[in-house]
């Protein structure tokens, strides 16, 4: 238990806390904030190096035992409820991290990759399968697992190990001492407030979060977490990196019938429709055991063409012959949507600083080259341990010694592979068929292209007006043509509330929208006219929709159904005027994935 919490002030960030509340004041020697596969492998890694420790101390009879309170925060109901993911996973860390007995077996559900296919699907229904992988999509020897359930295997061997978590509590903001800016300190976090109703007021069960203080915060919060988003630019870590750039990941899994072929560890990727050439964005179908299959649609929200749906092109990948004679028979187990970093190294922003770590998708450890990412989270958090370990042992927490984080990440295969697809993702900007072809040559010479170092910009930013796309008099035509709905099915094809439906997706109705709009009347005023309400249709759970206005008819406004929100945050990303801030909703709420 650390002696004393430091002094403290409340970091400037949106939140739906009760300003003047009265806390509870928590001491602790680590926080972790996440309970993904990063922030479990850190609490995991440090854990041993304790034992280990103390072992060592107990046998010689020299030096002093480690009894360090290590909690880790998590704002889902229960770990792994909100773990969804691809997921094709690299085996090395997990290996690193429990040794090389580890096999797939040991999570329910997972399966080594017997088979890998690259498919371009055709407008027109027909499917050409690469006669040769491309070297990135090169399965051999990886497994695909259930996010969900591999969290939930590796959460009770944290707690054997001695580490508190603590579902249903998430970290709202952070917390800082000392000066301004790059000056300050990170010195733990304010948990999210439980029983404000949706006036913003107290109700009778009111529980203000708690101030937890700590010697040092791990965020594990997952792509554009809510303090991460905040704390990075606010510290200055992000000084000479590229923009972060993402893309929205809408999957399901589906049971395949009795009888079906026998194909779990087949993986296939896709490229072509429905997105086309023009747009990045590619498809994956993952067999798993139990006659299981995780498909979905990945859209990079760099596209310009406001009338771009990601959960729509999701419904129309479906429908390709190829996709549904997979579905033949087979029916909907869970449905999600999720955020992925796409950035590449450029846009990695500095690892520590006193008082703080980043790791795993909020530090943007993930590669777009071969769509890989759990391998680097758990890596980074192993990392991010042995530098907690070693700053606990001297009692030394400042900047010269948690900086050996970041020393080590730049050591590690995660910089290594990292490196090479540092150009990737830009590479794509004109288009399918000229990024290949930047692609390779980038794979001959180590990443580098005619430019060292290619530049980014924030996604929101890559929209083009409707005017600039379609023009004043063919407008209307195109928009509808763009915006034309495939014939939901309710078999093979969803619309986003069905769909919400078999994500689990709950939020208590009376607490405050968690989406902060901050200015209600660009959505009206501008939006409508530049860009068409765009929010209606990069959000792939129907939170947002412009409605009929009671008060002034024939005037439209904005309506938040934020109960449906699957926590993706595409809509912090991807709003074209960058005013809608996703912050925790009260724990507990959201998404409760089982297979994804």
């Amino acid at each position: 238990m650390s002696e004393q919490a430091p002094a403290f002030r409340v970091g400037q960030a949106p939140s739906l806390n009760v300003p003047d509340a009265e806390r509870e004041q928590l001491p602790v020697d680590v926080c972790i904030v996440g309970g993904g596969p990063a922030g479990l492998a850190c609490a995991i890694r440090l854990g041993q190096l304790v034992r280990e420790h103390n072992a060592r101390v107990e046998a010689s009879g020299q030096g002093e035992p480690l009894m360090p309170e290590i909690v880790l925060l998590e704002k889902g109901a229960e770990i792994g409820s909100l773990g969804l993911s691809g997921a094709v996973m690299d085996p090395r860390a997990i290996r690193e991290l429990l040794g090389e007995h580890w096999q797939p077996e040991q999570i329910e559900g997972a399966t080594a990759v017997s088979r890998d296919r690259v498919v371009y699907l055709k407008k027109k229904g027909t499917a050409v399968a690469f006669p040769v992988i491309p070297p990135p999509l090169n399965n051999h020897g990886k497994v695909i697992v259930s996010l969900a359930k591999l969290l939930r295997w590796l959460a009770p061997q944290a707690e054997e190990l001695g580490v508190q978590i603590f579902t249903g509590m998430p970290a709202a903001l952070p917390l800082y001492a000392g000066g301004e800016g790059p000056a300050a300190r990170v010195v733990g976090v304010q948990c999210r407030d439980l029983g404000i109703d949706r006036h913003g007021k107290p109700k009778s069960n009111f529980e203000p979060g708690a101030n937890i203080t700590a010697k040092v915060t791990v965020l594990a919060e997952g792509p554009r977490g809510n303090i991460a988003k905040y704390l990075v630019p606010y510290l200055g870590l992000d000084q000479g990196c590229n923009a972060q750039t993402y893309a929205t990941g809408v999957k399901e899994v589906w049971r395949l019938p009795e009888g079906a072929p026998e194909r779990a560890g087949e993986v296939i990727h896709t490229m072509g429709y429905p997105l086309g050439r023009k747009h990045l964005g590619g498809g994956w179908i993952y067999f798993m055991r139990e006659r299981l299959v995780s498909l979905g649609y990945v859209t990079y929200l760099d596209y310009d063409d406001p009338f771009i749906d990601p959960h729509r092109e999701f419904q129309r990948f479906k429908l390709h012959p190829f996709v549904k004679e997979i579905l033949t028979g087979a029916e909907i187990v869970d449905y999600g949507a999720k955020t992925i970093v796409g950035g590449g190294w450029w846009a990695v922003p500095r690892l520590s600083h006193p008082g703080v770590l980043l790791v795993g998708d909020a530090a943007g450890f993930t590669n777009t080259m071969n769509l890989k990412g759990i391998h680097y989270a758990i890596k980074s958090g192993m990392l991010a341990a042995e530098t907690i370990y070693e700053a606990l042992v001297a009692d030394d927490f400042g900047a010269a010694m948690l900086g050996r984080y970041q020393q080590r990440v730049e050591a590690s295969y995660i910089r290594h592979e990292l490196w090479k697809a540092r150009n990737f993702h830009q590479s794509f900007r004109r288009g399918l068929f000229w990024g290949m072809f930047k692609t390779g040559l980038h794979m001959m010479l180590g990443g580098r292209g005619w430019k060292a170092r290619l530049p980014s910009q924030p996604d929101h930013q890559h929209y083009r007006t409707l005017e600039q796309l379609y023009g004043s008099t063919e407008r209307e035509q195109l928009a509808a043509a763009r915006l034309a709905e495939p014939k939901y099915d309710n078999a093979y094809t969803f619309d986003k509330v069905t769909d919400v439906y078999h994500s689990g997706t709950t939020h208590s109705e009376d607490q405050p929208p968690h989406l902060l709009v901050r200015e209600p009347d660009i959505c009206v005023n501008r939006c409508t006219v530049e860009y068409g309400n765009p929010c209606e249709r990069f959000c792939p759970a129907n939170v947002y929709e412009m409605v009929e206005d009671e008060a002034e008819p024939g005037r439209r406004r904005l309506q938040l159904n934020f109960a449906n929100c699957v926590h993706c945050k595409t809509c912090d990303i991807k709003d074209p005027y960058a005013i809608i801030d996703w912050v925790p909703p009260e724990g507990g709420g959201g998404p409760k994935y089982t297979w994804t």
